[in-house]
């Protein structure tokens, strides 16, 4: 099963609250940088636990403890971090039990560590490239694994409206990197660049991905909801299970939904997930025939894709537009296959959130539906609780994104500031934040 390593390093909260069975013992890492939010990574790796951060002086760090520990040991790592919401920090490990991690990076030279022991933070050490071409202009790196459990590392080369995605694979033997395929997987030809969730592995194994084009670097410009298959990450089709030739491109790849640039389509809002039946879900948002900006779900249904509108918000338009990270007010997960031909999906509108349970067949909610409980663990109000009175802070999480033992859960929660466009802040500022390892027992 593929391991969502990004997606557990971003700044998404938990869309649902399931009960708790008793109170989560709360660990405290250290203070931690707290004037613009940037997503952290925690992997637990039995016997140890790794989280990867901004230290309150900017420095890229891993901190380090045994799970039968309270105590951590810390590594800074030669890399400060600036403004920029983009440069988050990920951490994996490999099946030689060497730690990779990554990040600090939009649209620069690649920044990049590996430890020279197992399983010891203190031994990462700097790596100048891993193939040593298109490692000039690096954004966005994803560890993932395909279905032989090899590593992978995803990357765009290139700047918003004008780059490619680019993956890696590892030789734990060698310690080396190679390209997965010859040149990108996804191509912006120079004049575009593709918004892609990671490949999402469904219940057959096989991968799915969905994403968005980009015409420049102005967030008004993303359209075209695309999508792909594949059963390796190497040979790719679309939905009907056509090969596309790679790299792919707006050309080449399978159209779920042309929306126009300007029609209410941003990279953050495009999922995929799975029904009762494994068949691929599309999720994402639009503007809809009287200006509203709306929920979508599609699935390939009959030779075409079936668009189906999941919300019916009125007198709700959300404009944007121009470069950086933006604060935006609507979120929509993907949706989860919950049985007896239902599905769940999960949103977030304007301080508001909520669940559908929709109809596996029409994709529409289900009147009066109650969702099952999430299957993962979510922080009790007491744990999340704002403790900064600095006005504009938030609580971040971060979920783990390694392997716990049975019957233990853990998320990283620290407090920040909004996004502010990746502009630095006048001060006043706030104090940095404490950075806690919350451990919930399900």
């Amino acid at each position: 099963m593929l391991r969502r390593f990004l997606s557990s390093c971003l700044l998404i909260p938990c869309l649902f609250t399931p009960l708790l069975a008793k109170p989560p013992e709360v660990i405290d890492v250290e203070p931690v940088w707290s004037a613009h939010p940037v997503g952290f990574c925690l992997v637990t790796h039995p016997p140890f636990q790794f989280a990867a951060y901004y230290d309150a002086e900017r420095r890229m760090t891993v901190a380090q403890r045994r799970l039968d520990s309270k105590e951590w040991t810390f590594q800074r790592l030669p890399s400060q971090l600036g403004w920029d919401s983009h440069n988050y920090v990920t951490l994996v490990v490999d099946a030689a039990n060497h730690l990779h991690v990554s990040g600090n990076m939009h649209n620069v030279p690649l920044i990049y560590f590996r430890s020279e022991k197992p399983l010891d933070a203190a031994s990462l050490r700097p790596v100048k490239s891993m193939t040593g071409d298109r490692e000039a202009h690096v954004t966005y790196p994803v560890f993932l694994r395909d279905g032989a459990k090899r590593l992978i590392f995803r990357y765009r080369d290139g700047g918003s409206g004008r780059g490619d995605d680019l993956y890696n694979v590892h030789d734990p033997a060698t310690k080396s990197w190679r390209r997965l395929v010859p040149g990108p997987l996804i191509s912006g030809e120079g004049e575009r660049s593709a918004y892609a969730t990671e490949p999402r592995s469904a219940p057959d194994g096989s991968f799915h991905m969905v994403w968005v084009w980009r015409d420049t670097p102005d967030c008004a410009t993303n359209h075209t909801i695309s999508y792909a298959r594949s059963s390796d990450l190497v040979s790719w089709t679309d939905a009907a299970g056509k090969p596309i030739t790679l790299p792919i491109t707006l050309a080449t790849g399978d159209v779920v939904d042309p929306v126009p640039s300007g029609g209410g389509l941003i990279n953050i809002n495009r999922e995929v997930g799975f029904d009762n039946r494994g068949r691929a879900v599309v999720t994402y948002h639009k503007y809809d025939e009287r200006g509203d900006l709306n929920a979508y779900a599609a699935r390939h249904e009959g030779g075409r894709w079936k668009i189906v509108k999941v919300s019916d918000w009125r007198n709700h338009r959300v404009e944007f537009s121009g470069g950086g990270s933006i604060v935006f007010p609507v979120r929509i997960s993907e949706v989860e296959a919950i049985g007896d031909g239902r599905l769940k999906l999960g949103y977030r509108r304007e301080g508001e959130s909520g669940t559908w349970v929709l109809d596996e067949e029409t994709l529409l909610p289900i009147p009066g539906a109650k969702p099952t409980p999430a299957k993962i663990a979510s922080l009790p109000r007491d744990v999340t609780k704002l403790r900064s009175d600095f006005p504009g802070m938030g609580v971040r999480t971060a979920s783990d994104s390694g392997a716990p033992p049975a019957g233990a859960s853990y998320r990283l929660v620290w407090e920040a500031l909004g996004a502010n466009r990746d502009k630095p802040r006048t001060p006043p500022l706030p104090e940095p934040s404490m950075l806690r390892v919350v451990a919930v027992e399900p």
